[in-house]
């Protein structure tokens, strides 16, 4: 199947929250209609398969909050995001992939490469996120490449000083080309520099849950933080249950599941829940180079768009399987009232 040269002519379907720094909302089709198989697959997902495998990878490090002011831009809080989320990684040996943006680890100073080290070593692997996070959609193919060779201005040295590769790129906003050509170029970019696109299939809206977590953290309001938690924990399992059934129904089967979170307090505070409440549904926790070694995984869907759907759409349309991204739940409206300060 070609390209569809943008999100501009697919009529309605997914609709995708916008990251962190506002944008507008975007509705993507990706074919018209809700298909039988998505409704059967989402009952077959609900209970949980002999055998599932899921990678986790977190955006943004050292810390998502690096390039802000005030409390959430703080090295303190930085570290203490980490020790957190690497401590229940450790604890229940799960391996991880953190992509690292470069103007977040200058912005923390000498703390930024201290803190990435520790992501640097046994069941933990580090990834390239782009030197400013920039939006590629808004980039040509020669900004594309000062992206990726910026990024690896800290951990190309730190990883092969370990013996490591740099072996993954996540785009920021998981826009991997608004067009053909771009699309195209930019695979064949890091393919150069010995990439492979890092993939993703499950979207919990942690940044959503994360903007009302950050609040109630500046005004102490311990009740609300407590609720945002859970809501994000009740989200998170709706929505890891919901793209295992997209992925079936696009796929035929489920392949291994790509978790896709952000370097944030409020995954710190959750990471040991969530990861207890992931292994419920029993998945196994694998590497990200294993989990994209299924025949899935072999080449990035053929899916030009300038929105950032999860793997599961892109496969949908690429195969003219129909499906209706509507029915994906939102987060409650409360956190995003709450976040907004309403």
């Amino acid at each position: 199947m070609d390209d569809d040269e943008g999100g501009a002519s697919m009529k309605t379907g997914l609709w995708y929250l916008p990251r962190r720094g506002g944008g507008a909302v975007a509705a993507i089709l990706l074919l018209v209609g809700a298909h039988p198989a998505l409704a059967q697959a989402q009952a077959e997902a609900a209970v949980p398969a002999a055998e599932r495998r899921v990678a986790i990878t977190f955006d943004d490090l050292p810390y998502v909050h690096a390039s802000a002011q005030g409390e959430a831009g703080g090295n303190r809080a930085a570290a203490d995001a980490n020790r957190a989320i690497v401590a229940a990684l450790k604890r229940q040996r799960v391996p991880a992939t953190g992509f690292v943006t470069e103007q977040h680890v200058r912005a923390l100073g000498d703390v930024g490469p201290a803190l990435l080290r520790e992501w640097n070593q046994g069941l933990l692997e580090l990834g390239n996120h782009g030197a400013s996070h920039a939006d590629s959609n808004g980039l040509d193919i020669d900004g594309i490449g000062r992206e990726v060779i910026g990024g690896e201005a800290t951990i190309r040295p730190m990883v092969e000083a370990a013996g490591r590769k740099l072996r993954f790129f996540r785009f920021p906003y998981n826009h991997v080309g608004d067009t053909a050509e771009k699309r195209q170029a930019a695979e064949a970019l890091l393919a150069r520099h010995g990439y492979r696109l890092a993939a993703a299939t499950i979207d919990t809206s942690d940044y959503v849950f994360d903007q009302a977590y950050e609040r109630a953290l500046k005004g102490a309001d311990d009740w609300m933080r407590r609720r945002i938690e859970e809501a994000y924990l009740a989200h998170s399992r709706t929505q890891i249950a919901y793209y295992a059934a997209l992925d079936r129904a696009a796929l035929g089967y489920e392949p291994p599941a790509i978790l896709l979170l952000h370097l944030n307090r409020l995954n710190a505070a959750t990471m040991d829940r969530l990861l207890r409440l992931i292994r419920q549904q029993n998945y196994r926790f694998v590497s990200l180079d294993e989990a994209q070694s299924d025949p899935a995984y072999r080449e990035a869907p053929r899916i030009a768009t300038k929105y950032g759907p999860m793997w599961g759409y892109r496969w949908a349309k690429e195969r003219q399987v129909k499906v209706d991204g509507s029915k994906e739940q939102e987060p409650p409206e409360w956190v995003a009232r709450y976040a907004e300060g309403k």
